[in-house]
C-alpha cells in the first residue's frame, strides 16, 4: 500500500465577511474505510466578528491579542489634538507678552514679544549723544538682552505645557 492514510482537504464555503473557512476531511485507512470530517477555521485576526451565529446579533466587543489598537489609535489622536490646542494657545499667550532687554547703564531699551517679534526701540537723549556709533552698539546689545530674555521665556512655557500634560522633563523642548 502506498500510504497508511491519506488526507484531502475540500474547501467547501469561505465566509470572507467572518474571515472563517470551512473545511472538509476525508481522511481513509489502509483498509478501505474512510471518515468525513468538517473543520471550521476562523482567522487569528478578527475571526467571527460580523454576526453572532446563534442569534444574528453583532456581537459584544471584546479585547483580543489586538483588540484594543484602534482605541489606543484613537487615544494617540486624541491627545495629539489636546498637545495641538495647548500649543496654540502658548503661542499666542506668547505673541502678547512683551520682553524688554536692556543695553548697559539702561539707555537703550529694546522690547520684543515672546516669539521674538521686535515691537519697540526707546533711546534716551543721553544714548543719542554718544554718537551714531556707539549708539548702534547699544541698540545691538540691548536687542541681544531682549531675545535672549525672549527665547528664555518661549522655553519655560513649553516646558510648563509639556510638564502640565505630563510628559517626562526633556521632552519639552528644554
Amino acid at each position: 500500500m502506498a500510504s497508511t492514510s491519506a488526507l484531502t482537504a475540500n474547501i467547501s464555503n469561505i465566509l470572507t465577511s467572518r474571515n472563517c473557512v470551512k473545511a472538509s476531511a476525508f481522511s481513509s485507512s489502509p483498509f478501505g474505510t474512510s471518515k468525513r470530517k468538517s473543520v471550521r477555521i476562523c482567522a487569528l485576526f478578527g475571526g467571527n466578528k460580523d454576526k453572532n451565529e446563534e442569534n444574528g446579533e453583532a456581537p459584544e466587543k471584546k479585547a483580543g491579542v489586538f483588540g484594543n489598537m484602534q482605541n489606543l489609535y484613537e487615544t494617540v489622536k486624541k491627545a495629539q489634538m489636546v498637545v495641538q490646542v495647548e500649543a496654540v494657545k502658548v503661542q499666542k499667550d506668547l505673541a502678547a507678552t512683551e520682553i524688554d532687554g536692556y543695553c548697559e547703564g539702561e539707555l537703550v531699551k529694546v522690547t520684543l514679544s515672546g516669539n521674538q517679534q521686535p515691537i519697540r526701540i526707546e533711546i534716551t537723549e543721553a544714548a543719542m549723544e554718544l554718537g551714531p556709533e556707539k549708539l548702534s552698539l547699544l541698540v545691538t546689545e540691548a536687542y541681544k538682552d531682549a531675545h535672549q530674555r525672549s527665547v528664555q521665556t518661549m522655553k519655560e512655557r513649553m516646558a510648563d505645557l509639556a510638564k502640565s500634560l505630563g510628559m517626562p522633563p526633556g521632552l519639552g523642548g528644554t
